[in-house]
């Protein structure tokens, strides 16, 4: 058995996962990361994208993980989640449309937020990727 260290991811609506694995990837505003136990400690800032949960046994399930705030400590990781979901729980045609929404905007330009039409167009493209 490999060295193990806690996570635990709480959304909003619930505490999306709590258990102990081998690793964990996912997207920070710096870029991809990858923790394994005994990291060094740190924060960072949570950007959408695929959140990799290795448990114990070295099997991976993927996640969908949008803006939030991340804790490194020795023997665990925190995070705080805006959103969390697993495949099963996203519906594509919704991600779809929000990316065809999230496009039409950034293309119009005018009056609109950029930086929030942009984000809506990243989420929605995590969503349907890891949807297949």
């Amino acid at each position: 058995m490999a060295d193990t260290m806690k996570l635990k991811i709480v959304a909003p609506e619930r505490i999306f996962y709590e258990g102990d694995v081998s690793f964990v990837e996912f997207t920070t505003t710096e870029g991809n990361m990858g923790v394994y136990p005994k990291h060094i400690p740190l924060t960072a800032i949570v950007a959408p994208g695929v959140l990799r949960i290795h448990d114990e046994n070295d099997d991976v399930r993927e996640a969908t993980l949008m803006s939030g705030f991340i804790q490194v400590l020795q023997d665990g990781v925190t995070i705080l989640a805006e959103s969390c979901e697993w495949p099963e729980e996203i519906d594509a045609n919704r991600a779809k449309e929000a990316e065809i929404r999230a496009r039409r905007r950034i293309e119009e330009g005018s009056g609109i937020d950029m930086n929030r039409a942009e984000l809506a167009l990243k989420r929605a493209l995590v969503r349907l990727s890891l949807k297949g």
